[in-house]
Order: C-alpha cells, then sequence, then structure tokens
C-alpha cells in the first residue's frame, strides 16, 4: 500500500471531522465524520465557496486571517450553522501543512453540543438531588414542631371555657394542618413507583381531559389544545399516576402563566417522538421518549430559568413553585429528566424517559 493511500485511509477512519483547503479557499478533502457533522457531502461543498458553507459566528475575519497568513488558530465553543440550518456548538483549529505540501491548511472540528449537554445534565440532576436532601431536612425539622403546635392547640381547645374562644384554637390547627401539607408538597412523591405498562399518549389524553373538565366554562380566551403524536412510540414500565401529575403540573402551569399575561390565542402543543442513542446524565440510551409540552406564553424570566426547577421558584405572584420541582423528582424516579428552554412567545418543557431501563 502506497504511502498515500494509507495517509487517506487513516483520515477516512477518523472520528474527528477534517477538512483540507487549499489558499485559495477551496476543498481539497474531506473525511466522512466531517460529512456527517457539516450534513453535507465533500462532492456537494466543493461547489461552493468554502465561506459558503463554513459558516462560523464572529469569528470569519480571525479564520481568514490564518488561512491566509498560515498561523495556527483555535477556537473552543464555536456556533456553526449547517447549509440545513442546524446550528452546532464546535471546537476547531486550523492549522498550514508545510510548504512542501503545497499551500494547503488542516481544519479540525470536534463537536460539542453532545458534552454540553451531558455537563448540563449533570448538574442539573445534582443540584436537583442536593436541593431536595436540603428540603427533606429542612421539613423534618417544621414538621416536629407543628405536631406539638397542633395538640397542643387541640389540649387548650378542651380547656377553654368559653367556646367561643374556640375559633381562635381552630385557626391555630387549620394553620398548622396547612404548613403540614405544605411541607409534604415540598418533599414530593416519597413512594416508590408502583410500576405497570402504560401508553404514554393515554397519559397525554387523561390529561387533556382533566384540562377540558377544569376549563370546560370558558368560552372566549379558552386554551386550545394541540396534539402532535408519534404512533411508533411502544409502551414502557411507568408510575401512570405519578406521569399524569408531572405532566399535568406542567400543563397547569403553562395555562396559569398565559392567563396572567393574558395571551391572544394561547395554545398548548403536546408533541411526541422517539429518541435514539441519548445520553441523559452519564448514562447512554437507546431508545428514549421525548415529550414537549410547548406554550405560546410570556416565556420565563432569563433570572430564574436555570433555577425553574427548584422549590419555592416561581415566576408568577401566585405560584409557590412546587409543581415543576416535583415533575423534576418523577422523571428522575423513572430515570430521566425534564428540560426547559423559553422565549418570549414559545416556553418548550421536554420530559425524557429511557424505554428500555428497567426501574
Amino acid at each position: 500500500m502506497k504511502a498515500t493511500d494509507l495517509h487517506k485511509n487513516i483520515l477516512d477512519n477518523l472520528t474527528t471531522a477534517t477538512i483540507l483547503i487549499n489558499s485559495q479557499l477551496e476543498l481539497v478533502y474531506m473525511n466522512p465524520s466531517a460529512e456527517m457533522l457539516l450534513e453535507a457531502s465533500s462532492r456537494r461543498l466543493q461547489q461552493l465557496p468554502f465561506t459558503e458553507w463554513f459558516l462560523v459566528d464572529d469569528d470569519q475575519n480571525a479564520l481568514d486571517g490564518a488561512i491566509r497568513d498560515g498561523h495556527p488558530f483555535t477556537k473552543r465553543e464555536a456556533k456553526l450553522s449547517t447549509l440545513a440550518g442546524r446550528e452546532i456548538t464546535i471546537d476547531y483549529s486550523v492549522n498550514a501543512l508545510p510548504q512542501k505540501y503545497g499551500r494547503l491548511v488542516l481544519i479540525e472540528l470536534t463537536p460539542r453540543d453532545r458534552l454540553i449537554r451531558i455537563s448540563r445534565e449533570e448538574e442539573l440532576l445534582s443540584n436537583h438531588e442536593t436541593v431536595i436532601s436540603l428540603v427533606r431536612g429542612l421539613a423534618h425539622e417544621i414538621k416536629n414542631p407543628l405536631g406539638g403546635l397542633r395538640g397542643a392547640a387541640q389540649l387548650l381547645e378542651r380547656e377553654l371555657p368559653d367556646p367561643a374562644l374556640h375559633d381562635y384554637t381552630r385557626v391555630i390547627i387549620e394553620e398548622a394542618d396547612r404548613l403540614r401539607n405544605l411541607v409534604d408538597r415540598l418533599l414530593g412523591p416519597h413512594k416508590m413507583p408502583r410500576l405497570e405498562e402504560v401508553n404514554i399518549h393515554a397519559i397525554l389524553e387523561h390529561v387533556c381531559s382533566l384540562v377540558h373538565a377544569e376549563t370546560h366554562a370558558e368560552t372566549d380566551g379558552a386554551i386550545r389544545l394541540a396534539r402532535d403524536y408519534d404512533p411508533s412510540l411502544p409502551e414502557f414500565m411507568g408510575d401512570r399516576e405519578q406521569l399524569i401529575q408531572a405532566v399535568l403540573n406542567i400543563v397547569r402551569n403553562g395555562m396559569q402563566a398565559m392567563q396572567e399575561a393574558q395571551v391572544e390565542q394561547p395554545r398548548i402543543t403536546l408533541r411526541t417522538r422517539i429518541v435514539r442513542n441519548l445520553t441523559l446524565g452519564s448514562e447512554m440510551h437507546r431508545l428514549v421518549c421525548s415529550v414537549e409540552i410547548i406554550d405560546n406564553g410570556p416565556g420565563i424570566p432569563e433570572e430564574i430559568l436555570s433555577k425553574v426547577f427548584y422549590p419555592m421558584v416561581s415566576g408568577r405572584a401566585e405560584g409557590t413553585g412546587l409543581g415543576l420541582s416535583i415533575a423534576q423528582s418523577v422523571l428522575a424516579q423513572h430515570h430521566g429528566l425534564i428540560e426547559c428552554r423559553s422565549v418570549p412567545g414559545e416556553t418548550v418543557f421536554q420530559l425524557l424517559i429511557p424505554l428500555e431501563k428497567e426501574l
């Protein structure tokens, strides 16, 4: 085998995306990994100007200078737009080859989206577990004196000679019960999931029926529920009641946000898809059920978006900040998680549940 053939075979089998261009910014070579990353064949890209398909954010001048002058250039976490219109995050380096090979420039690209996603999900899961652990410890310390306070109020009620004074002890007892219920909600689902085969679309349809029942009296400004289901999604082992509660919490959250903002033509879309080979936290799953709950409300303020799953964090004046925290706990018990992205006019909560995982 010739040395050139050997070198080409090596480049063809690299997992690192590799591009070779000449001094006229013409594509000379691109390995299969680069074709997959850029979502285009080398034959197609050879027919297009380099600056038309290598679209990197705000670094084009520096990149052109590095190619022209031959100075090495490296950029971390740059945004690159593919011809298909998808934006990806990459690390890339530019290096001029020795003059004996001609004026050729080697560009190496490393995708970062998967690593960024893994890091973000690990941080989300870790933070959620830490907060829940702290809240549970605090809740335990609160419930003990509440029990004593309630018991003392009951004893006092029996000893009071004037029945009219019982109104005051009833206030103490009722407020103690209210605080105890609040603490129980802070703790989230504390029972192990009761596993059975569940159909995600049956769960979503049940949530829709509950929402319709709650809003049946509304006419003007009623929230429209749209479905976009993938019928190929298989059944999986899960706790039906817990999953209904998780979805319902998110849907109600969106409804209340849109009602408070008086959104015109409010709409919530329930979309299901199957996702393959997805990493959740640090574990790769072959098949994952994706449920997206999309509303056209005002969006979540940027300052609380990263904390939206923490207990007692809410973007609404009347919100308790418990619904999303409980939903995240339910998904954690199913070895999944909830992600959120939001801009004014569109908020998306994505529930990701492994299909092949034994709980």
